[in-house]
C-alpha cells in the first residue's frame, strides 16, 4: 500500500490547520512555506479539501484556511478518500496489461487480497482523527497499535529488558 504525494501533502496541510486555535487561520503562502511546497501544489490540495468540506476558505487580504470541523471529528479515511485518485473497485481495470480488460475476471486470488488489504487500511484510518495525528508521533503510533490490537514495539522491548 502506497501513500501518494497528494495524500501526503493533504495530510501535512491539514496537520497545520488542526494545530490552530479557535478562529485562527493560515494563508496559502504560510502553509506552502511551512511545508516546503509550491503555492500552486498547496493551492490544488487545499481546493480539493475545501470542495470536500474539510477546510473553509476565508477570502480577502486577511483571509486564509481553517478546518471546517473540529480536528477530532475528521477521520483520516475521509481525507484519503478525497485525495486518493484510485478506487479499489477499479483495480482490475487499472492493470489489464495490453488487453482492454483483465484476463482474470473469474476466480482471482489477487483481487481478494487487494480488496481485503484496502479494507484493513480503511478500518485503521477510520479509527484515527486529525486531532490524534496532530499529537506526538508516539501518541499516533499508540492509537494505531490499539486499532490493530497489538502493543507498540517500544513497550514490548521494555518488557523483554526486565
Amino acid at each position: 500500500m502506497k501513500v501518494s504525494a497528494q495524500e501526503e501533502y493533504g495530510l501535512r496541510c491539514l496537520m497545520h490547520l488542526a494545530r490552530l486555535g479557535a478562529g485562527e487561520f493560515l494563508t496559502l503562502g504560510q502553509i506552502a512555506e511551512r511545508e516546503g511546497m509550491s503555492q500552486a501544489n498547496t493551492g490544488k490540495v487545499l481546493w480539493l479539501l475545501n470542495k470536500a468540506g474539510l477546510v473553509t476558505s476565508i477570502r480577502g487580504t486577511k483571509g486564509g484556511y481553517m478546518l471546517a470541523r473540529p480536528a477530532g471529528d475528521v477521520r483520516l479515511s475521509e481525507v484519503i478518500k478525497v485525495l486518493d485518485a484510485g478506487e479499489v473497485e477499479g483495480h482490475c481495470k487499472t492493470y489489464p496489461g495490453v488487453l482492454d480488460s483483465c484476463v482474470h475476471t473469474g476466480d482471482c486470488g489477487i483481487r481478494s487480497v487487494i480488496v481485503n488489504v484496502h479494507e484493513v487500511v480503511e478500518r485503521a484510518l477510520s479509527g484515527i482523527t486529525l486531532a490524534q495525528l496532530a499529537g506526538s508521533e508516539q501518541a499516533a503510533e499508540t492509537t494505531l497499535h490499539q486499532i490493530q490490537g497489538v502493543r507498540p514495539a517500544l513497550a514490548q522491548a521494555g518488557e523483554r529488558a526486565r
